[in-house]
Parts: C-alpha cells; sequence; structure tokens
C-alpha cells in the first residue's frame, strides 16, 4: 500500500509516528506544501491507495474522489471532517476513518490571542526589536466580561480560563440552556445581549448552515467600541469582508483570528495590513502532542485495515 501524508506543513509527519513500522505491507511518503487544485491533486495523488489528510487543510469533495481509482483508505485526523464527501468516500468502496483529538489546544491559543491582542504582544515584541521601549496602553481581563458563542467542549475550557482571570462570563449558542451554562461558571444570555455586554468575544462553534454568517456587519455593530472578536473555530462563522471593514474603521477595538475563508491566507489579504489584528495560521490544534496523536493513530488504522478490521471507521462500506 503507498500512503499520501498530506499537507505535513512543518515537515514533522515522519519523525512523530512510527510509519517504518508498517513495512513491508506500506510505505508513507509526506507532502510539505499544499497542493492547490483538483487537477494537481489528481496527478501527484493517483498512484496513492491511502491518503492521511491533516484535517480540513485539503478538501475531498465527490468530484476529486472519483478521480483516484486506486484510492482504498482515506484517514482524516480527527473525528469529524466536513472537507471530506463521505458519501462519495462510501459509494467509491473507499474506506474512511478517523482519530482522536486532543481537547486543550484551541482552548489555550484563543487565550494566546486574547493576551497578545489586548497586551500588544506582537506589537512590543516588534518594537522591542527596533529598539524601543513602551509605545503601547495595555487593557486587563480582571473584571471584564467574557462573552463566548458556543459553550460546548471547547467553550467550556475557555470559560473556565475566563473565570480564572477574573472575568464574568456570558455565553450563547441556539440550544444552550441555563444548566448547561452553570455548568460552566457562565450566565446564559441571548445573543444581542451577549454581544453588547462583552469585553471579548470568543466563537467556539462547529461550522454549518445555522452558524455560516452568523457574525455580520448588524452583529459586529452591535459591540462595545472597545470590544474584541476572537476566532478559532472557522472563518467563514464571521462575514469576513464586514470584520475588514469594522476593524480599518475601528468600530471594534480588534480581534484575533486563526482561521480564514482561504486558506493558507493570501499574501495580499487585508488583515495582514491591520494594525489592530493578530493573526496565526490555523495554529488552534497544531501541538506536538496533538500530532503523535493524530499520526500515532492514522498508523493504527492503516494496520487495522490491512489486517482486514477497520477502527475508527466514519462510513461503512460493503
Amino acid at each position: 500500500m503507498r500512503i499520501a501524508i498530506l499537507d505535513d506543513y512543518q515537515n514533522a509527519a515522519l519523525g512523530l509516528a512510527d510509519w517504518a513500522g508498517l513495512k513491508p505491507r506500506a510505505e508513507a511518503t509526506a507532502f510539505n506544501e499544499p497542493i492547490v487544485g483538483e487537477d494537481a491533486l489528481v496527478r501527484r495523488l493517483a498512484p496513492f491507495d491511502c491518503i492521511v489528510a491533516m484535517r480540513e487543510r485539503t478538501p475531498f469533495p465527490r468530484a476529486l474522489i472519483e478521480r483516484l481509482p486506486k484510492l482504498k483508505l482515506l484517514v482524516t485526523t480527527g473525528m469529524r471532517n466536513a472537507a471530506i464527501d463521505v458519501d462519495a468516500a462510501t459509494a467509491r468502496g473507499i474506506q474512511v476513518c478517523g482519530t482522536a483529538s486532543l481537547a486543550y489546544p484551541t482552548a489555550e491559543l484563543t487565550w494566546g490571542l486574547i493576551l497578545a491582542l489586548l497586551r500588544h504582544i506582537p506589537r512590543e515584541d516588534r518594537g522591542m526589536r527596533d529598539g524601543k521601549w513602551q509605545t503601547t496602553l495595555g487593557r486587563g481581563l480582571n473584571g471584564k466580561v467574557l462573552g463566548v458563542i458556543g459553550l460546548g467542549r471547547l467553550g467550556a475550557q475557555v470559560a473556565r480560563i475566563g473565570q480564572a482571570f477574573g472575568m464574568r462570563v456570558i455565553a450563547w449558542s441556539a440550544n444552550l440552556t441555563d444548566a448547561r451554562a452553570a455548568e460552566a461558571g457562565a450566565t446564559r444570555v441571548d445573543k444581542d445581549e451577549l454581544l453588547a455586554q462583552a469585553d471579548v468575544v470568543a466563537i467556539h462553534l462547529v461550522l454549518g448552515d445555522r452558524s455560516r454568517g452568523l457574525i455580520g456587519e448588524a452583529e459586529l455593530g452591535r459591540m462595545k467600541p472597545g470590544a474584541v472578536l476572537i476566532n478559532t473555530s472557522r472563518g467563514p462563522i464571521v462575514d469576513e469582508k464586514a470584520l475588514v471593514a469594522a476593524l480599518h474603521e475601528r468600530r471594534i477595538a480588534g480581534a484575533g483570528i486563526d482561521v480564514y475563508d482561504e486558506e493558507p491566507l493570501p499574501a495580499a489579504h487585508p488583515l495582514r495590513r491591520l494594525d489592530n489584528v493578530v493573526i496565526t495560521p490555523h495554529l488552534g490544534y497544531v501541538i506536538e502532542e496533538n500530532y503523535r496523536v493524530f499520526y500515532g493513530e492514522a498508523i493504527e488504522d492503516i494496520r487495522s485495515y490491512l489486517d482486514g478490521r477497520p477502527v475508527r471507521p466514519l462510513n461503512k462500506v460493503a
């Protein structure tokens, strides 16, 4: 079996798990750069029997899947991947399997973005390297209001950390109950109230029909002028053009963004030129400990498939 490991941006995959242990039954090749375009993907991936996809970096729609006749096994890191057409894979007899994923990395990055933004850490770091000293006036968290949109596994972690900083935590999502909010130390409010009250708005929702475009011009207009928005979930949850306009016109104080409509973010994107944002390249899950889980369990998926007993299946193949 020939295995393609996609989007290994850090050139880390082969060193973080025992791929050699699959020999002689299978051999892995890692691709370090994004492969852009369906035709280019077909040219590069056509010889492979198995593909290991890193989260949603490379989409696998029906049109692509149908052009990969040798593909037998598609492994995604994590147990959910909206970029894979699982029905199309099933129709082609392709087994799709997943892996576990650590719960805490994205919550930690969320707080890294909040602190970097409010204390101007990137700007002060650049200033120090240019010989400057204390060029900004930061803001603290104690006594401020944290608004969490989406109080699931990630949102609840972010809420608890907010309490440790001495913040008052409020939360909203479509199906949130008072009891569930209380379990996370938050108070349930409606969306408009959250946007109007929060000093920090943190988004922790899964992208879907209900959440796509959830935060647009009207919602940004309800936020305090001194408030900041943090998005470590998925780019399309926020109307990107409306956000850029609000930041450019200083209608909100700033934003910490890890996810984008188009990834990798184009070099000329306006977010790269704004001085009131902290931007990171979709690093939420990108830590060594998580990669060891991803790639270690991907190898288990491959070995189990070769043994005829697939584990962590995301579809059922006849």
